[in-house]
């Protein structure tokens, strides 16, 4: 197979798009996809001041990437949970993770980045928070989404930056989006945008300009720039429901190439209707009397409550 622009031979083939690539100019397409993701939904202005949040995979790395060459004025953020599989027979996730930002950072004199230790600050790490509060029921997911929300959100709101940014790619936004229809969970619904506009002075502004790029895309960037990243899951997402629902979802499109970007991009569509407004519009933030952060509880948020117990 050849490349469309140039005749070589091609490294990677969308079906969806009916568009093979070479090694040049896929890349190029990549960086024109995002920069046409950002402008078109109109994620943040060229001066802007972004904070991304770095998890050490390659979508959040090839992002922090591709910002970086386009000349934004980009910082990362990497949150060290503490997860440590080791006495399971696994790795030290968190810190395999962390030293990948550590190695890619290094390779790029214009990247900066901070690293917040969730146990040095608060006390614990992420796992062990969920076992006193959970008790070995279930996953710790619910508990490590909260603390990750909470702390991108404070330094992005105490480092005066105009915009935090994640690497979420178009399989983890049809994953989400797929849970929320199946369940018919509309308050979720109402606020899964590819923009969530600040409220206020608590809650920062959140963009994800990988919204429409497929992972396997995001992952044949990193393969090509060279960008060594984790390959392992976080052993606590393994049997993950939202895992089911990219399997169910990649079974769809591998039937029909494009049933995943259909679908996202035919939900933000029907987003714009009154039916979602009234329900994005319909939640009452007051601000935390610990944190300040911005909470729908009338005394503490469930972050300060989490550590509080």
């Amino acid at each position: 197979m050849k490349c469309l622009k140039c005749g070589r031979p091609a490294v990677f083939h969308m079906r969806h798009h009916k568009l093979a690539l070479c090694e040049i100019h896929y890349p190029e397409w990549f960086v024109k996809q995002t920069e046409r993701a950002i402008q078109k939904y109109r994620m943040f202005d060229p001066g802007a001041r972004v904070l991304i949040a770095v998890s050490g995979g390659k979508d959040s790395l090839a992002l922090w990437d591709v910002l970086m060459g386009l000349g934004y004025a980009v910082h990362g953020l990497y949150i060290d949970l503490g997860i440590d599989w080791r006495h399971k027979g696994g790795i030290d996730y968190s810190s395999v993770s962390r030293e990948k930002v550590v190695q890619f950072a290094a390779t790029r004199p214009e990247a900066r980045f901070t690293v917040v230790d969730v146990a040095a600050e608060y006390g614990e790490s992420m796992p062990q928070a969920a076992q006193r509060i959970r008790r070995g029921r279930d996953k710790p997911c619910s508990i490590c989404g909260l603390i990750k929300r909470h702390v991108m959100n404070r330094v992005a709101r105490d480092g005066d930056y105009d915009v935090l940014v994640t690497g979420h790619n178009l399989d983890d936004e049809a994953a989400a989006l797929f849970g929320n229809v199946l369940h018919w969970k509309t308050g979720y619904l109402a606020r899964q945008a590819p923009v969530l506009p600040a409220q206020g002075e608590g809650l920062v502004r959140k963009a994800k300009p990988f919204c429409r790029l497929y992972e396997r895309e995001t992952a044949a960037y990193t393969l090509i720039a060279g960008i060594d990243y984790v390959y392992a899951e976080c052993p606590y997402a393994i049997g993950a429901t939202s895992l089911r629902y990219k399997e169910t979802l990649s079974q769809m499109e591998h039937q029909a190439p494009g049933t995943k970007l259909q679908f996202y991009l035919g939900f933000l569509r029907a987003r714009k209707e009154a039916f979602f407004r009234e329900r994005a519009e319909g939640v009452t933030l007051t601000p935390c009397h610990n944190c300040g952060q911005p909470s729908s509880a009338p005394d503490l948020c469930a972050f300060c409550r989490l550590w509080e117990r």
